[in-house]
């Protein structure tokens, strides 16, 4: 199990292997060469072990057993989110949360269901204060390099406080993760025509 030192050289992150699209398989071979190329990530993959050790021998990739960490169930995608969270407290997604809330990872990262994800955000890892909801982002290409698209994921009716705390939190990310100086910050409207 992950200790909850704070004195490491290495980020630790999570990864939800049996969320996403032809997981455990892609979700497990896509982290491991992540930490080929970024060396300081210390990597912990959650799911359902057996099925992570066979992976992980029939691809030869050399991986610490004791960065798996077991869980017995699966959120499915198309499970209702807060059914789900209350059925499988013992999902990968919900004990990658709990890592996070615990201090034993910085990071945790999930391909599956994204409204469970973000209602165990809430509830599990709970929020930043000020923060009324939690947000998807997307990181896009454009003419000066890339931005940062938010509300991209689950969330639904968007206040606009709630795309206020979105900018807020974009423009930190952009800044300490993007590497932009001084974000700009947009709002992009769909205005539906009515039939």
């Amino acid at each position: 199990m992950i200790d909850s030192e704070s004195n490491r050289s290495k980020c630790r992150v999570a990864v939800d292997a049996m969320g996403g699209d032809f997981a455990p398989r892609n979700v497990i071979l896509g982290a491991v060469q992540a930490i080929d190329e970024i060396k300081n990530i210390e990597l912990f993959l959650i799911g359902k072990s057996e099925e992570i050790k066979k992976i992980l021998t029939e691809e030869k990739i050399s991986f610490n057993e004791s960065n798996i960490i077991n869980a017995s169930q699966v959120i499915e995608m198309g499970e209702s989110p807060t059914s789900a969270l209350k059925l499988k407290p013992d999902s990968s997604l919900m004990i990658g949360c709990g890592l996070v809330r615990d201090k034993k990872a910085e990071a945790f990262v999930s391909a599956g269901n994204t409204g469970a994800m973000m209602a165990a955000s809430t509830l599990v890892m709970g929020r930043i204060p000020g923060v009324g909801r939690p947000t998807i982002g997307a990181e896009m290409p454009n003419v000066n390099g890339i931005c940062y698209l938010y509300d991209v994921g689950a969330g639904k009716d968007s206040k606009s406080q709630h795309l206020f705390e979105y900018a807020v939190m974009g423009t930190i990310y952009a800044k300490e993760m993007g590497g932009i100086k001084n974000p700009t910050v947009g709002v992009l409207m769909r205005f539906l025509k009515q039939l």
